[in-house]
């Protein structure tokens, strides 16, 4: 049987857009896990970043640092769908930058589990 690798999607949004972003990615075909869909896993966590002279936040102001509450989606996406997934996330996301952090998963015949 021929399977296609799949990576790990990692992306931290302000909780109220998880829903929204996670729709998106199903629309893209991510987090899909043989005969399941809608498979991720969200993490509440502590994040912090500081705007810089030219950046346009969606929270905060430039120059000052910010630590908040942010979640993090966990999600698997095998790699024909990786680009349409993660263009998913750049057009749901609040951010102007968003932290899209795509890992290679080894287990990939299992859907990255095991």
């Amino acid at each position: 049987m021929n399977y296609s690798p799949f990576f790990k999607l990692e992306i931290f949004c302000p909780e109220e857009n998880v829903d929204e972003i996670l729709e998106a990615l199903a629309r893209a075909h991510a987090g899909e896990v043989g005969n399941y869909d809608h498979c991720s896993t969200i993490i509440q966590v502590q994040g912090s970043y500081r705007p810089l002279e030219g950046a346009k936040p969606a929270f905060g102001e430039v120059g000052k640092l910010i630590l908040g509450t942010e979640c993090k989606i966990e999600i698997n996406c095998r790699e024909e769908h990786l680009v349409e997934a993660i263009q998913a996330v750049r057009d749901a996301h609040p951010y102007e930058e968003p932290v899209i952090n795509v890992v290679p998963l080894a287990n990939h015949r299992y859907g990255g589990t095991i």
